[in-house]
């Protein structure tokens, strides 16, 4: 058997991949992250046991995949976005590591991209920006030494910030010595769910916006010069000049 951690993508049932979308159907055990993966991801699955991880801890997961790796049983471990990032999958790999249990890791759409996708943005531009850094607020837990938010925003590349929206207010003020009160700042509540919502603005203006909202949670922030540029060089790849491997 073998223990597939799954990215369900960001929230929307049709951004998940194929290869995702058939091992929830054919998996017989199925253990899912019920906080942030809607039910219609699961549509369709055969699975005599389904899980919401949500209630559980960490060592109630392993019990469930020993158990399912005991019977003989494929485990469909359902992430949401892509399980790499903030999904917490370390951890129940070195378990499985430890117990000689098989796993695979399906990837997702992170909720990055759906933001982006959403908000008809390209987040590297020629001139502007060619650098994307995903990362978290420090709140509860802390950050490793140099990724302190500060650090990260002396480089000015396009930040995507998750788990931070209820302490926008300090991310501004760390955020503004380093991209201005004008830099272009959007956040956007449960991308590509059916509720989704969003605010687009500045340093200078985001937090009244996202007040107004009232998003507290399930939120990306998304910070960075290439939310309004118009004005930037055309990519070297597609210009009639530039000649590569498939174009003499």
């Amino acid at each position: 058997m073998t223990v597939y951690f799954i990215g369900a993508g960001p929230g929307d049932p049709d951004l998940i991949t194929v290869k995702g979308q058939r091992l929830i159907q054919q998996c017989p055990v199925l253990i899912y992250a019920g906080s942030l993966v809607p039910s219609a991801v699961l549509e369709g699955h055969s699975a005599v046991q389904v899980v919401d991880s949500a209630g559980l801890h960490l060592e109630q997961i392993i019990a469930l995949m020993k158990s399912a790796h005991a019977q003989g049983q494929d485990v469909a471990r359902v992430h949401s976005g892509d399980p790499s990032l903030y999904g917490a999958i370390g951890e129940q790999i070195r378990h499985l590591r430890e117990l000689g249990i098989p796993f695979e890791i399906i990837p997702g759409v992170t909720a990055t991209a759906a933001c982006a996708a959403l908000l008809e943005t390209e987040l590297t531009l020629p001139d502007v920006a060619q650098t994307v850094i995903l990362t978290r607020y420090a709140d509860s837990s802390p950050m490793p030494a140099g990724e302190a938010l500060g650090d990260l925003a002396r480089h000015g590349a396009t930040l995507a910030i998750h788990l931070g929206v209820k302490n926008l207010g300090r991310i501004v003020e760390e955020l503004l010595p380093h991209y201005g009160q004008d830099c272009p700042v959007a956040v956007v509540h449960r991308a590509s769910w059916p509720d989704q919502d969003w605010v687009r603005g500045t340093l200078a203006d985001i937090e009244v916006q996202v007040q107004a909202k009232g998003f507290r949670r399930t939120a990306l922030i998304l910070v960075g010069r290439v939310l309004a540029a118009d004005n930037f060089a055309d990519s070297a790849l597609y210009r009639a000049s530039h000649a590569h491997l498939f174009r003499p």
